[in-house]
C-alpha cells in the first residue's frame, strides 16, 4: 500500500504492473482490495492503479458529509500527482458515481471510462431515504452490524451460500471502513445528480458492465444509452460483486475494452 499526502489529505492506494494506466474505484464500505483478484489479472498489460476512496480503507476519513464530486477530485489528484496525465478509468458501484463525475469535469484525462454493476441515474426518494437509514445505523450500532447487514444483499442469491469465503471477505473489507468514513460517502451518494447525459454525449469509449442477477442496480439502470463507442456486457449468474462472484469473466470483458481504447491498446 503506497500513500501520498495532498495538501494535508492522505491517500493511499495500490498499483500493479506497467504501461498505460488503468484506474480501478471501489464501491461503497469497499477498498481498493475490492479488486484483489481482478488487479493481477490485467497487471500483466498494464499499469493498474487502485485508490482507497475518500472515507475507505486507509485514506483519510473527515467527519461530516462527503460529494461526489470531492471523491472524484481527490482521483484527480492523486494522478495528476502520480504523472500520469491520461488513463481508463473503472468504476463499480459508487465508484461508477465518481467515474462520472470525472468524465463530466475531467473528461480530457481520460481514454475511457467503464461503470461496473453501477448507474448514471440519481438515487430515488426511497434510496435517499435509505441512506439517511445508514447513517443512522453506523452511528447507533456501528460499522460492524452494518456490513453485516449489507454484503450478503450484494451477492447473487444463488451464490450466496457457495461462496462462503468471498463473501466473507468483502465483510472483512467493509469492517474496515471508518464509521464517518461510510457515512460522509453515503451522503454524497445520497445527493450525486442525474448523468445520463455525461453516458449519452461522451465521444470516450464507454463499458458498462451489469450482474445478470444484480438486485441492487439491475441492467436496465446501468444500460442506459446506446452507441458505437458503447459497450455493453453482461455477467452471467452474478450479482453485484462479479470482482468476487465471476472475476475472470469480469477480468476478460475489462481486457477486451481496454484493447478497443485506442490509447490503451495492447
Amino acid at each position: 500500500m503506497e500513500k501520498v499526502v495532498l495538501e494535508g489529505f492522505t491517500i493511499a492506494y495500490e498499483e500493479q504492473g506497467q504501461g498505460e494506466a488503468v484506474v480501478l474505484l471501489h464501491g461503497f464500505c469497499g477498498s481498493s482490495a475490492y479488486w484483489e483478484k481482478i488487479g493481477p489479472l490485467l497487471a500483466d498489460d498494464y499499469r493498474v492503479i487502485m485508490p482507497d476512496l475518500r472515507g475507505h480503507g486507509f485514506t483519510d476519513a473527515p467527519m461530516g458529509a462527503y460529494t461526489i464530486e470531492q471523491m472524484a477530485d481527490d482521483v484527480a489528484a492523486l494522478m495528476k500527482n502520480l504523472g500520469v496525465s491520461k488513463y481508463t478509468l473503472l468504476g463499480h458501484s459508487m465508484g461508477g458515481y465518481i467515474t462520472l463525475s470525472l468524465a463530466q469535469r475531467y473528461a480530457e484525462r481520460l481514454n475511457g471510462f467503464a461503470l461496473i454493476h453501477s448507474t448514471a441515474y440519481p438515487d430515488s426518494d426511497e434510496a435517499k431515504e435509505k441512506r439517511l437509514q445508514a447513517v443512522a445505523t453506523i452511528g447507533n450500532k456501528g460499522i460492524t452490524p452494518f456490513v453485516d447487514g449489507l454484503v450478503p444483499g450484494l451477492f447473487a442469491p444463488e451464490l450466496r451460500d457457495t461462496l462462503t469465503v468471498e463473501v466473507n471477505r468483502v465483510k472483512e473489507i467493509g469492517y474496515k471502513t471508518p464509521p464517518q468514513g461510510a457515512s460522509g460517502a453515503a451522503l454524497a451518494m445520497r445527493e450525486r445528480v442525474d448523468r445520463r447525459d455525461v453516458l449519452s454525449s461522451t465521444v470516450l469509449p464507454v463499458l458498462l458492465v451489469a450482474g445478470e442477477n444484480d438486485a441492487v442496480i439491475p441492467i436496465e439502470r446501468t444500460f442506459t444509452t446506446e452507441g458505437p463507442s458503447v459497450t455493453k456486457a453482461v455477467i452471467k449468474g452474478a450479482g453485484h460483486m462479479s470482482m468476487y462472484e465471476a472475476p475472470e469473466q469480469l477480468a476478460a470483458v475489462i481486457s477486451d475494452y481496454l484493447r478497443g481504447v485506442p490509447s490503451a491498446r495492447k
